[in-house]
């Protein structure tokens, strides 16, 4: 937070109507996105959650082990939040909790073959999606970047 706030008054304090106009379309860009995703998985029959989890353990860094607090911190949940969602992707079948080779202490999290199958079928097509609305998405990211490097230049000229 620190580090944002030394950037925010560095940046000059006005801002232009095309600020937030690139920073609205941005946002914009990101719902209609997120509401596609949304539907797509509620039509596998699974809650935007569980997928955001399926896709978290399937893509987890290879320094993180698949445990319940790496995964609510990928989330950005809390660690109760992320056992419901286990408890509710386990009692579908989707994954499946197993205790450590290492440590018999430690529980991991791991796909089952039905998760792999659901989770897969979800990211091919959100990739499809992404290749259509994608340009967009970017297109409105840079615009918001631009502006902020814009601001940026203008505040160090100024001092």
């Amino acid at each position: 937070m620190k580090h944002q706030d030394d950037i925010i008054r560095r940046m000059k304090k006005t801002l232009t109507l095309e600020d937030y106009r690139s920073l609205a379309e941005f946002r914009h860009q990101i719902r209609r996105y997120l509401r596609f995703s949304d539907a797509a998985v509620r039509g596998s029959d699974l809650e935007p959650r569980q997928y955001q989890l399926l896709l978290a353990l399937k893509g987890l860094p290879p320094d993180l082990r698949p445990r319940i607090g790496e995964l609510a911190e990928q989330l950005q949940i809390q660690h109760h939040s992320a056992v419901e969602l286990v408890d509710r992707l386990e009692a579908s079948g989707l994954v499946r909790r197993q205790r450590g080779a290492k440590d018999r202490r430690e529980v991991l999290v791991v796909l089952t073959p039905a998760g792999e199958k659901v989770l897969r079928e979800l990211v091919l097509y959100h990739r499809a999606e992404l290749s259509s609305q994608g340009p967009a998405l970017i297109d409105a990211l840079r615009r918001v970047l631009q502006d902020s490097k814009k601001s940026h230049d203008s505040s160090k000229k100024g001092k």
